[in-house]
């Protein structure tokens, strides 16, 4: 069975920062394509991040330099380190798992950026 746990969410103030994580199983980690998504409130879910079995990154426009993918293979887990976080940055935070040709959601983890 496989499963996605994320975790780290929470409330932070404008300026700060939060680290996300997605602990995978049940598949063999370090060939999966691993991204993070985001849905705010009213608004379709986005593609936040990406990051490759080599390891290649790709970012949405809105988080680039201010956001950074990572996974460890031998945690079986990807990371979402954002900072300089902003109020439009609320929402709820979903990891995404491409394996082969199988798709698997997070239950996602919520993040709100508020003073």
């Amino acid at each position: 069975q496989v499963q996605l746990a994320e975790s780290g969410g929470g409330l932070v103030q404008p300026g700060g920062s939060l680290r996300l994580s997605c602990a995978a199983s049940g598949i063999i980690f370090n060939i999966a394509r691993m991204d993070w998504y985001r849905q705010a409130p009213g608004k379709q879910r986005e593609l936040v991040a990406r990051i490759t079995s080599g390891g290649g990154t790709n970012y949405a426009d809105s988080v680039k330099g201010r956001f950074t993918i990572s996974r460890d293979n031998a945690k079986n887990t990807v990371y979402l380190q954002m900072n300089s976080l902003k109020p439009e940055d609320t929402a709820v935070y979903y990891c995404y798992a491409l394996y082969g040709v199988r798709q698997y959601w997070g239950q996602g983890t919520q993040v709100t950026v508020s003073s």
